[in-house]
This record gives C-alpha cells, structure tokens and sequence, in this order.
C-alpha cells in the first residue's frame, strides 16, 4: 500500500506531456523561428486564436459557480487578497532586487507574474488530492479567473510603468481580444454552452493549442530579437530560484493566514491551493494581447517556470495533507 502512494507521488512530480510541449515550443522557435512573411501570418493567427479561447470559456463557464462563491466570502476574500495584493506584492520586492540577484531582464515578468490569477483545474486537482473543500475551490478559483479580466490587465499598468513593460494603449486590445468575445460567449451560452459541453476535448485542445501557438510566436519573435543573447544560463538559475523563493513564501503565508483567521482542515486546503497558485493558461493569452512579441518572450520565462514548480511542489504538499487525514479523525 505504501509503495502505491509512493508510486503515484512521484508520478505527479513528472513533467506532464502539456509541459514538455510548451518547452518544445521554446526549443523550436529558439531553432526555426518565424521570420519574414511567416510572422505576420502567425500574429494573426494567435490573436484569432486568443478571442477563441475566451469567447469558449465564456461560454462554458457556469454562472451559477459564481454566485455559489459569495456564501463563503471570508475564505474567498482571503484567496482574492492572497492573488492580486500579496503576490503583486512579493514580485514587486523580488524585481526590485539588486541586478546580481534579480536579472533585469526578468524582472517585468516577475511582476507580471504577481498580477496573474490563479489556476482552475490544478487548484481543484489538489484540493480533491487533498481532500479539502472542493466546492470552494472551484467557486473561489473561478471568482479569480473571472476577476483576472479585469485586473491583471489593470494591476500590470499600474505596476509595470516604470519597467516600460505596459502601455495604457493596450486597454483597447484587452476589450476587443479579450472581454467582448468573453461576453459574446455569455450571452450565446444558452444557444452554444450545451453544444460546447459535448465537446469538452475539443475546447480543451484549442485552449492549449492557442497557448502553444502563442509560445512560439512570442519566443520566435523573441529569438528573431536575440533573447539568448540577453538572458544568460546564470540568469535562467537565478530565476528558478527566486521562484523557489516566492512559492515557499506564499504558501507559508497562506496557510499561516488560513490558521489565524481560524478555517478548518477543508477550507485550509482550499486556501493554500487557490491562493499560492498562478494560471499560465489565462497568463500567455494575456501576456499576448498586452505586450509587444519581442519583450513576450521575457515576459513570459517565469510564469512558465514558476507554474512547473508550483505544480510539482503542490503535488508533494496535497499527498502530505492526504496521508495526514488518513491517520486522523475527521472534524466537522
């Protein structure tokens, strides 16, 4: 029996199959990037793609989720308050560290990071491992999705200025890439929302197709401009372990939080997973509609590495929550 739980602990501490893809999506675009004639066509074709993404989850997404969100206020406004002030916060004191520590390349990605909101499928993924209050994950990370629209873009002006990684021009593209086609597929929910329900695979792998797509046009572009020339093996290191650091940060906080404020077992769970966590499926369209291909690239480097960590590290801390309700008493 130990060696199953053994056996699927460190299965989950793999790389999936998504994962692999999105590096070789880097590894391409670092060999064959898209040049000349070839660039504009996959511009298009990601924000063609992008708009897809989110008329489709617009569409899909239940709003009765969201309203069952509100009767456990408490526990969601400390997972809101972990996702958009706590994190914007810490990236903020680790970008401005001193260029030995914090490569200033990196460093507008950093705080990009902080503003992202947190992940769906892997916070409820961890909560069930973990068995917490599954409800109010899927509930609370919705409410961080939803509320991302708004105020990531929001969050990234305010304090990205004085990095030079955001304009106040780009609100446009966030409306017409982002929200209109997000409200277009609410209001077509009730004509389109069972059809998509069928064909949950098929949104599934346009989500992450239009995540891939964007990858390599960010990281074409980007290699076309000479990311590897700026960025260092040094500075990929020293990027891992600020993610390292931030991560350990945030689910001390979490779950230190979650105690003082006197949450049980479930909603602790729920807390630690939904606030310590960063989307990178709503985090590279974003980052695609808010930044200029070149500087994409470098934006995105540590949302993608701070999303491998978190879910590997996730992994080992909701087997440990797991093992510890099975050796005690359940508490109502």
């Amino acid at each position: 029996m130990s060696g199953e739980k053994a056996g699927g602990w460190l299965s989950r501490l793999k790389p999936d199959w998504y994962i692999i893809l999105i590096i070789s999506m880097v590894a391409l675009a670092s060999l064959l990037p898209a040049r000349g004639a070839a660039a504009p066509v996959f511009g298009v074709a990601t924000q063609v793609a992008i708009a897809l993404v989110f008329f489709l989850h617009g569409a899909k997404l239940s709003r009765e989720a969201v309203i069952k969100g509100v009767t456990h206020w408490r526990l969601h406004l400390l997972v809101l308050a972990a996702t958009f002030v706590m994190f914007p916060v810490l990236c903020l004191g680790l970008a401005a560290l001193p260029g030995a520590i914090t490569p200033a390349a990196l460093a507008p990605g950093l705080i990009f990071l902080g503003c992202l909101p947190s992940t769906i499928q892997s916070s409820i993924g961890f909560t069930a491992i973990a068995r917490g209050n599954v409800a109010a994950t899927v509930a609370s990370a919705t409410a961080s999705n939803l509320l991302g629209i708004a105020l990531t873009p929001i969050l990234a002006a305010v304090l990205m200025q004085t990095q030079g990684g955001f304009s106040l021009e780009s609100a446009q593209s966030i409306v017409l890439q982002l929200l209109l086609p997000f409200i277009a597929g609410q209001l077509l929910r009730p004509w389109v929302g069972p059809w998509i329900a069928k064909r949950s695979k098929m949104v599934g792998y346009v989500d992450r197709g239009s995540i891939l797509l964007v990858v390599y046009s960010a990281f074409s572009e980007a290699v076309v401009e000479g990311i590897w020339s700026k960025v260092s093996t040094l500075d990929l290191a020293r990027l891992l372990i600020l993610c390292c650091v931030l991560l350990a940060a945030v689910l001390l906080i979490t779950l230190f939080a979650a105690r003082a404020c006197r949450f049980n077992k479930e909603d602790e769970i729920t807390i630690v997973f939904c606030g310590s966590k960063k989307s990178l499926a709503s985090g590279v369209p974003m980052a695609g509609v808010l930044f200029p291909g070149a500087q994409l690239g470098m934006i995105l480097l540590p949302v993608m590495i701070f999303h491998q960590i978190q879910l590997m590290a996730c992994a080992v801390i909701a087997n440990a929550y797991a093992k510890r309700a099975d050796t005690e008493p359940q508490t109502s």
